[in-house]
């Protein structure tokens, strides 16, 4: 009988101290107190009367029937460029560092949500994609335990995949609009490295690639029109022409070549 006391007090020990152990404790609860006070905004009835004393109040405040959450419509994939899955979790939680994403996948598969798929998450900064300006609020961010120098490791991928077939499911997110941090910011950034499997990707729904049968190129066809069409940035043409090659040749050198001339004119039909 002591046995058995002695066990449970023991078991409730452990429990205990794992829980008061929790690293992210006191950051969770300050995700929670922001969560709230986005819903209280949410949740609030518009005023009748604007701002404004030139705009005349309406007599009362009439509430549409016909509304729903606005929904992430792309999905932007990074590499951490640090060195642990702890370290990003950690950089994610820190006020000062002003960043953020919606999920982070160790090199061993393990995924760590980190915010709501219908909040802004602070992880694309200055970028654009086609006429979309502002990809923070139109996308959801996934970074991968990865210094920028590194392969992807299996089970990184494998549950990658797993998190796209869900959000894609769950979004209806176009097979065009999964793209990553480097296509978007192209002066900036160029993650995930030229490691990344972006054709196995495309291969399972996430994202085109070109095919293997393809036309030859007209004297006409304009690169830089190609690229603009697929939804690069071209007011940096190097830029965008590097970012294009490392997503799709595996390329990181400057410059347009014969090939990915080629592999672009077979792209850009498809983002018609």
């Amino acid at each position: 009988m002591k046995k058995g006391i002695y066990f449970l007090l023991a078991l409730l020990v452990t429990i205990g101290f794992s829980c008061n152990s929790h690293p992210y404790k006191s950051t969770n609860k300050v995700y929670k107190h922001q969560v709230k006070n986005y819903l209280k905004k949410i949740g609030s009835i518009p005023p009748v009367s604007l701002v404004s004393d030139t705009i005349p109040p309406s007599p009362y405040w009439v509430g549409t029937t016909n509304f729903g959450i606005r929904k992430p419509s792309y999905v932007i994939i990074h590499h951490t460029a640090q060195h642990s899955t702890e370290q990003t979790l950690k950089t994610f939680t820190l006020p000062r560092t002003a960043v953020s994403a919606h999920y982070v996948i160790g090199s061993d598969g393990k995924v760590y949500q980190m915010l709501n798929d219908y909040f802004r998450g602070q992880h694309a900064g200055v970028s654009r994609w086609g006429n979309q300006l502002d990809m923070n609020s139109a996308s959801i961010g996934i970074e991968l335990d990865n210094t920028g120098f590194e392969y992807f490791e299996e089970a990184q991928i494998n549950s990658l995949l797993v998190v796209l077939g869900k959000l894609k499911k769950d979004y209806a997110i176009p097979t065009a609009n999964f793209i990553g941090h480097g296509d978007i910011a192209p002066t900036r950034k160029n993650d995930p490295n030229w490691r990344f499997p972006w054709k196995l990707l495309a291969e399972k729904g996430f994202g085109y690639w070109y095919d293997d049968k393809r036309d030859s190129v007209p004297a006409s066809f304009d690169h830089i029109t190609g690229l603009r069409i697929v939804g690069y940035d071209i007011k940096d043409t190097s830029a965008a022409i590097v970012a294009f090659k490392r997503h799709f040749l595996q390329d990181t050198t400057k410059g347009m070549t014969p090939l990915g001339r080629e592999i672009l004119f077979n792209l850009h039909k498809k983002y018609f």
